[in-house]
């Protein structure tokens, strides 16, 4: 008979270990639904290559210091590997549900008096074994498991968004910059032909009326001025909270190239012609400022149908499906028996009138252990429905997250295409906005060399010159969204996450006041435990 029930109390043990079952559906990675055609191709491996490290196709050092420093740097990242490392302990504590879930050691002691003194002392160490039958604990790790990838994928999500916003806010920065260039060019141009305008109304050679127009254009010019300078103050302030620095901080790092060539562009040189003054001394100066970064890149090259269902907001919402799926059966086990073993070990005495008698009045060891182990269960016969509620609840939550997942991945086509054409598009519009900033020069050139002569009236020499102002600051603009839709392809490819491979998600300051706290972290907090996995889990 004791054999017997040995033989029992190991089995249950190794049900308890291993698991009989695990209810529920077992995870599916879903199949994408169809996209556009276009984006139906595959990239090699140099353009894939070229995708996780996309803003070096700017060649510009000033962005690749900005981007390194982000990384190491923004704000919101330290935010989402702070996240990891709460779902690696959500993890922790769901793997310890596997094993015995009660081991705890108690004692007390009292003394009371009736008809003398009567001690008594219990020492007991109690545990308790809910064992994971139907693979309700085997189904939480599981579930907590997707939850901590999908954090990961969470945080490379923010990586390439703030990657995105550094180039993008740097790009907006440098537009301003050319756009300053080119107001500050026609305000010149415009001040002398303001002074010739005046010089020729004293001689009587005008009316007031040019005079006064020729004004109100320059001061039109100088007052749209400011408003460059604050878009130009507001896209370094963007960057100085994506950097998590100051303004000073990043001043210091984008003023550091050498733009001393750019800005000796912006030196007019009057130069004598049959006695009257020229305006400009090179065309040059009027067709290019080049203050925004042009990459020089196949824009079909990227394009690679895998990226959009390996873009880390995808990822996350097929995790987020996963960690929804276990849940499933961990509710449905909820409806069956619950089966533990129990055992405790302990010492219990009870001594009368102990006075001087020390510990002789105990007995033996052997008289007062106690030792007591078993086998249990409990069952939720009459749940009215609540616990099959919770089932449905999780199997529509999981359905739910199959959904999002679908359309995140049409979104991220959607971008994809957006951005593509976004920039083939803006390449066409610039290469017709050159042409006629070209145009818009040449005419302006001409229309001053034949107002001088005396060929055309003045209000064909103002026109023009109005022309030109509007000509070049839209060019200005153009380019820098040309530019900018660059970003916004890699962006919806999801580019720049590959960077995180195998790198710390904790800054060392971080990891120093958490281990100053006091706190024990065990290992979580050293540095090959804080590391990113290279690529996805699949």
């Amino acid at each position: 008979m004791r054999r017997a029930r040995h033989i029992a109390l190991a089995a249950l043990a190794g049900l308890g270990l291993t698991g009989c079952t695990k209810l529920g559906p077992d995870f599916v990675k879903p199949a994408p639904p169809p996209v556009s055609q276009e984006l139906q191709k595959k990239a090699d491996d140099k353009a894939r290559q070229e995708a996780a490290r996309w803003w070096r196709i700017f060649d510009d050092a000033v962005l690749d210091t900005l981007i390194q420093k982000a990384y190491a740097q923004n704000l919101d990242l330290q935010s989402a590997g702070l996240r990891i490392l709460q779902a690696r302990a959500a993890l922790g504590i769901a793997t310890g549900m596997r094993y015995p879930q009660k081991q705890t050691l108690s004692g007390s002691y009292a003394t009371s008096y009736q008809k003398g003194h009567i001690d008594s002392a219990n020492l007991a160490f109690d545990t308790l074994w809910e064992m994971d039958v139907w693979g309700k604990y085997a189904r939480g790790v599981e579930s907590a498991e997707a939850s901590y990838y999908a954090s990961v994928a969470s945080y490379r999500e923010i990586l390439v968004a703030v990657l995105a916003e550094v180039a993008r806010h740097y790009i907006a920065y440098r537009t301003a910059e050319e756009r300053i260039a080119y107001a500050k060019r026609n305000i010149a141009i415009q001040e002398r032909v303001t002074r010739m305008t005046e010089i020729q109304f004293n001689a009587g050679n005008v009316s007031e009326l040019d005079m006064q127009q020729s004004r109100t254009q320059l001061y039109n010019t100088r007052a749209a001025l400011p408003a460059l300078e604050l878009n130009k103050i507001a896209a370094l302030n963007a960057l100085a909270v994506l950097l998590g620095t100051t303004p000073e901080t990043v001043r210091a790092l984008v003023d550091t190239h050498d733009y001393a060539e750019r800005d000796r562009l912006n030196d007019f040189i009057a130069t004598g012609k049959k006695g009257t003054m020229q305006l400009i001394a090179d065309e040059h100066a009027l067709l290019g400022a080049d203050y925004v970064p042009e990459p020089r890149f196949d824009p079909w090259r990227p394009i690679d149908a895998q990226l959009l269902t390996q873009r880390p907001d995808v990822k996350v919402a097929e995790y987020r499906a996963h960690a929804a799926a276990a849940q499933i059966g961990a509710k449905e086990a909820l409806l069956y028996p619950s089966c533990t073993l129990f055992g405790s070990v302990g010492l219990s005495a009870t001594d009368r009138n102990p006075v001087f008698r020390g510990l002789r009045g105990w007995g033996s060891l052997g008289d007062n252990l106690v030792v007591a182990a078993g086998p249990g269960f409990s069952w939720n016969l009459f749940q009215y429905g609540r616990l099959k509620n919770q089932v449905r609840l999780q199997d529509a939550l999981f359905e739910e997250n199959l959904v999002n997942y679908s359309k995140r991945v049409l979104q991220a086509a959607s971008e994809v295409s957006n951005a593509l054409h976004g920039y083939l598009l803006t390449k066409k519009q610039l290469e017709e906005r050159k042409k006629a900033l070209e145009a818009t020069v040449r005419a302006f050139n001409i229309s001053v060399v034949q107002y001088h002569d005396g060929l055309v009236s003045y209000q064909r020499l103002l026109s023009t010159v109005e022309k030109l102002t509007l000509t070049q600051d839209i060019y200005a603009q153009m380019r820098g969204a040309a530019a900018t839709n660059v970003v916004y392809l890699y962006k919806a490819l999801g580019g720049g996450w590959q960077a995180s491979d195998g790198q710390a998600y904790l800054g060392e300051a971080t990891v120093r006041r958490m281990k100053a706290r006091g706190v024990d972290w065990g290992g979580m907090l050293e540095a090959n435990a804080t590391k990113l996995p290279v690529g996805w889990n699949e």
